[in-house]
């Protein structure tokens, strides 16, 4: 403040001076860069190269601590934080966790599928026979008690007399087919001409599984059609030899599969069973590294499950020749063991590894398989429903592409070629074992029956469960027709649903809307529950209690709920 008043001073007595000071600043800013104000730049100067040395002095003196034993210390006492990016390495954890669980649920949803696939097979050899037999006592003593319908028959007893004489008719076909022909014709052939053969069959069963199950349902549905609809297909004998046709060609190739099998299990150096295991290892490197959605998943789910399912029955097929061959001699059953195992282990072992892999690069979760099975038990209840629309047989061929009659004729052949029954005593044994099939499949449905409640409950699939499948047509119908039925629905359900599941279905009118074949599961894994959200609080509480009330209906009929009556 002081030097600020003494500069203001000389300014206070005239303008001159205010003026001459102004002068002076003007000359002094002048002078400066001219090099006649030598005050301030040599100053600068000593500044600038004390920088500089110093810089150059700590430059060498870092050259100089620059050593190996240096940067070995360095690299052994650097340090870092994990925490500091937490996000990643826990989503690392839940991966490590995800596949070590993998296993363990891919195994669970194995052992289940696997059941399902037993149950329709034993259905083929057990109550199969039975419902033709009830459907042609119908037939011949119909004349007796009155036509008091329009139909002959129950469209499911029509159903069922085609697959017999379907499968009556491929039993006899396949005794023009030369086993034993065959297996010398593949046993003469190389290794690697059957490795091909095994591959290319494999590939053809694939393709054959695909579009048989069509082929069958196109001729149940030609036969049971209602005939006041306009005809639109090729007739009912065309569709039955198309029928038979599938079947027998398609128990042809499973022949063939398992007598390349049974080449490789008998021959010395063990080469060819070692090239056909290690094709399993090239669905790794098919299927790993490809995108998959849940959808995808589920479906390779279910190919594995009908691929495990094959080949145990082909092992049985092939252990069943060898034994033959040997005189069923038990000793060389112990030969043939570990070569099942081996066939078997290997098996797992890629079904384990290839979806931990899947799930892992797609980061699916382990809980989606409880899902899968879920959505295969919902499948099992629907069929028990009184309004169901298919055979369980029929739903398990189309979800998992295994259609048992091409398998259960050839089983049926190569059991009657190697077993010979002959005395009274052997016909007992026979109709023993078939009682015990029954028993067998009788406690396997009772078991399976009551696993999928449960799975359906714990899904919470119940509502699901007992809702109309959605109509047929393209567009979306109206709000009023929508309440409409619903209304309808909810007014009926008690008196529609309280009956037993064991009882025929009631043969709707021709005036109800046309629904389409699909099953609810698909809509549990796909598409969110967007359409419920218009249905009142009142109508969905009756549905609730309704589903309810049914499914322990259906669950009276098992063992976990523990309701046999």
């Amino acid at each position: 403040m002081a030097g600020v008043c003494d500069a203001a001073a000389p300014g206070e007595g005239g303008g001159g001076g205010g003026a001459d000071g102004s002068e002076r600043t003007g000359r002094g800013e002048a002078e400066q860069p001219g090099g006649g104000g030598l005050g301030p730049a040599p100053q600068h100067t000593e500044t600038l190269g004390f920088y500089e040395s110093d810089r150059r002095r700590e430059k060498r003196r870092g050259r100089a601590e620059l050593s190996l034993l240096r940067f070995l210390t360095a690299e052994l006492t650097r340090g870092y934080f994990l925490e500091h990016n937490e996000a990643k390495y826990t989503e690392r954890r839940e991966r490590v966790y995800t596949c070590m669980r993998i296993p363990r649920e891919l195994e669970k949803l194995m052992f289940f599928g696997i059941f399902l696939c037993l149950d329709a097979f034993l259905y083929v050899f057990t109550l199969l026979p039975l419902r033709v037999f009830l459907a042609l006592f119908r037939l011949f003593t119909l004349p007796c008690y009155g036509l008091r319908d329009r139909r002959l028959l129950q469209p499911a007893q029509v159903c069922d007399i085609l697959k017999g004489v379907i499968l009556i008719i491929c039993y006899f076909m396949m005794h023009y087919v030369d086993y034993s022909m065959m297996y010398h014709l593949i046993r003469g052939q190389s290794v690697i001409k059957l490795y091909i053969i095994y591959n290319m069959l494999e590939v053809a069963d694939r393709l054959f599984s695909s579009f048989g199950q069509d082929i069958l349902d196109a001729l149940y549905w030609t036969a049971t059609e209602p005939k006041e609809r306009k005809r639109a297909h090729i007739g009912v004998i065309p569709h039955f030899f198309m029928a038979v046709l599938y079947v027998f060609l398609h128990a042809i190739l499973i022949m063939v599969q398992a007598t390349t099998l049974n080449v490789a299990f008998n021959s010395h150096n063990k080469s060819l069973l070692t090239i056909m295991m290690s094709n399993n290892f090239v669905e790794i490197k098919g299927s790993v590294f490809k995108k998959f959605e849940k959808n995808n998943l589920f479906q390779m789910s279910n190919s594995d499950i009908k691929e495990r399912f094959t080949n145990y029955v082909l092992l049985l097929i092939v252990c069943l020749r060898n034994m033959e061959q040997f005189s069923w001699n038990p000793d060389h059953l112990w030969v043939l063991f570990p070569d099942v195992c081996m066939v078997i282990a290997s098996e797992i072992a890629v079904d384990i590894v290839k979806h931990a892999f899947i799930t892992k690069f797609n980061d699916i979760t382990a809980d989606v398989y409880s899902e899968y099975r879920a959505s295969l038990a919902f499948d099992l209840v629907s069929s028990r429903q009184k309004n169901a629309y298919t055979d369980y047989s029929d739903s398990v061929a189309r979800r998992m592409g295994f259609i048992p009659l091409p398998l259960a004729v050839l089983l049926i052949r190569v059991v009657t070629s190697s077993i010979k029954v002959q005395g009274i005593l052997s016909y007992a044994c026979v109709i023993l074992f078939y009682f015990g099939l029954i028993s067998l499949k009788i406690l396997n449905s009772i078991v399976l029956l009551g696993k999928s409640c449960q799975y359906v409950k714990e899904a919470k699939m119940e509502e699901k469960l007992f809702n109309p499948p959605p109509a047929s047509t393209p567009g979306k119908p109206s709000s009023k027709s929508q309440s409409k039925c619903k209304s309808s629905q909810g007014l009926s359900t008690e008196e529609n649903l309280s009956a037993s599941v064991t009882s025929q279905p009631v043969h709707q009118k021709e005036n109800v809307i046309p629904l389409l074949v699909t099953s609810n599961s698909d809509q549990f894994l796909t598409t969110p529950d967007g359409d419920e959200k218009d249905i009142t609080q009142e109508n969905s509480e009756l549905k609730h209690r309704s589903s309810k009330k049914d499914l322990l209906e259906i669950d009276r009929f098992t063992i976990c709920g523990n309701r046999i009556d």
